[in-house]
């Protein structure tokens, strides 16, 4: 596990900024304990300070896991979310959508929400911007990017898309393997 450098932290701010815009500094600067991001093997770890110091006793090779994996870096340096990020964007996001139970099953297979299984979204969302999505009991689904502003998604068509699928906790079991 080694620090991030000034682009993969530059990269990675960048991208969760479109989801927390300025909660982003409740992310690093917590009242309860600091936490850190750190990476592995390509892979994005949020991490608490005092957990990644006990951590500098085991040998690198021998690391598999610390922290919750929030996403990974590919190979031309672009910073990639993965669905481990998914209770970390819940926290801090700033723009939300809720979607109706019968669009939810519909979302979790890796589908985009359209404007008929749209619930709720919050006021003043502009169009691409990150967004968590959640289902009207408010559990968190997934996230994605906004299509359309909110005002625009109010005069759009049944069928139009209004928020574009990235990732939801069904990936945990269609893509068991990769994660």
């Amino acid at each position: 596990m080694r620090p991030l450098t000034e682009e993969e932290t530059k990269a990675v701010f960048e991208k969760l900024h479109k989801f927390l815009g300025k909660g982003i500094r409740h992310l690093v600067e917590r009242s309860d304990e600091d936490h850190v991001l750190r990476l592995n093997r390509n892979r994005v770890f949020y991490v608490r300070e005092s957990l990644m110091r006990r951590a500098t006793n085991v040998a690198r090779d021998k690391l598999v896991h610390l922290g919750t994996c929030i996403g990974k870096l590919t190979h031309s340096g672009k910073f990639r979310l993965t669905v481990g990020a998914l209770d970390v964007l819940a926290q801090h996001a700033k723009y939300k959508v809720w979607v109706k139970p019968a669009a939810e099953m519909q979302f979790l297979y890796g589908n985009h929400v359209l404007k008929s299984g749209l619930g709720r979204i919050t006021e003043a969302t502009p169009a691409y911007t990150g967004v968590v999505v959640y289902s009207m009991t408010d559990v968190p689904l997934g996230f994605g990017v906004t299509a359309k502003s909110t005002s625009d998604c109010r005069k759009m068509e049944p069928s139009g898309v209004v928020v574009f699928h990235q990732s939801d906790v069904g990936e945990y079991l269609r893509s068991e393997d990769d994660l």
